[in-house]
Formats: C-alpha cells, structure tokens, sequence
C-alpha cells in the first residue's frame, strides 16, 4: 500500500457568468492526484465539475524541513510548528494584470512565515510606488491572507491525517507538474 502524501493543487475553472478562466489551490492528502477527483469537485462547486489541473506538487520538502502524512491517532500534541500557505500578489509597469507566486513555509509562528515571504525575490522585485507587492487581500505591510494548511484540508481528511515536519537538509526540492490536464484524462 503506497503512503499518503499531501498534494497542492492549482485548479482551473470558468465557472458560468465569468468571462476568463479562475485558478485556486486546492490541498487534499492521498496517494494519488485521480484519488482527490471527488475531493477537488467537491472544493469548487461552482464550477459544475468543469475544472482542470493546471500544475500540482507532492509536498515532500518545504524549506529545510522534510514534510511526512500520518495517521491522525500517531499526531504529535506538542508539536508547534505549522504548514502555511500564502499568495502573493504584485505588479509590474505596463502590464494590465496582477502576477501571483504561491509559497509555502513550515513556522511555529505566522508572524515568522509572513516574514519568510517578505525575503522572496517576487515580494521585493514585483512591484512600484503606487502599486506594491502584497500578501493577497492586504495591500502594503499589512497581512491577514495565510493560511494554515491544517485548516484548509477537508473535514474528512482532517480527521484521517496531520503533518508531521522534520528538520532535514539536502532534500531534493518537490517536482512541479505543469500542463493542462483535464480531470478526465487523469
């Protein structure tokens, strides 16, 4: 039986009334990207199980620390460090759209996470006076869009699974898929 890992997501969808494609993120926990199909239609109702993958990672490594699913029963009370998910936002002269870099950081605080997506190359460099970089839904300094990812996963997942987190250094970065893939080809 293989091992359940955590999986991140990006979904494409236009749902009804809009006129260009939407993108979210969506984290399910699983062994497989075809075994979090009814989760993911489920994340996006609106979107009438019209949605594809656009990209996905199994989040084996973030940062220096190696990232582990465990049953939920073998869950570490005292461990206090989280999995954070944050989307920033930005611009750049000239270009009628505003540019994205999703991220993760494993943090025994948000405040420390917050600061880690500060130090990214996007946060400084995209961005210009009048129009600066931000953490999705606060512009400037200001941030309140993080999320923690063990509130973001499904009911059901949250009661089957936790994150473990490991400090580990050397570890292979997580491959990135890439492509349009409509959920009936996977």
């Amino acid at each position: 039986m293989q091992t359940p890992k955590l999986f991140m997501i990006l979904l494409g969808a236009t749902p009804m009334g809009r006129n260009i494609e939407q993108h979210d993120i969506f984290f399910g926990i699983g062994t497989s990207v075809k075994e979090l199909l009814p989760e993911m239609l489920a994340f996006w109702p609106e979107a009438k199980g019209k949605i594809h993958v656009d990209a996905y990672r199994i989040v084996n490594k973030v940062g220096d620390y190696k990232v582990e699913v465990t049953a939920k029963e073998e869950e570490n009370k005292t461990e206090i460090r989280s999995l954070f998910f944050m989307n920033l936002g930005g611009y750049k002269k000239d270009e009628f759209e505003e540019l994205h870099y999703k991220m993760l950081a494993v943090s025994d605080q948000k405040a420390l996470a917050i600061k880690e997506a500060k130090e990214t190359a996007f946060y400084k460099h995209v961005g210009f006076k009048g129009a600066t970089s931000h953490i999705d839904d606060k512009f400037g300094v200001d941030v309140d869009d993080i999320f923690e990812i063990k509130d973001i996963l499904s009911k059901e997942t949250k009661s089957k699974y936790t994150l473990k987190f490991t400090p580990a250094n050397g570890l292979q970065e997580d491959e990135i898929f890439l492509g349009y893939l409509p959920l009936s080809k996977i």
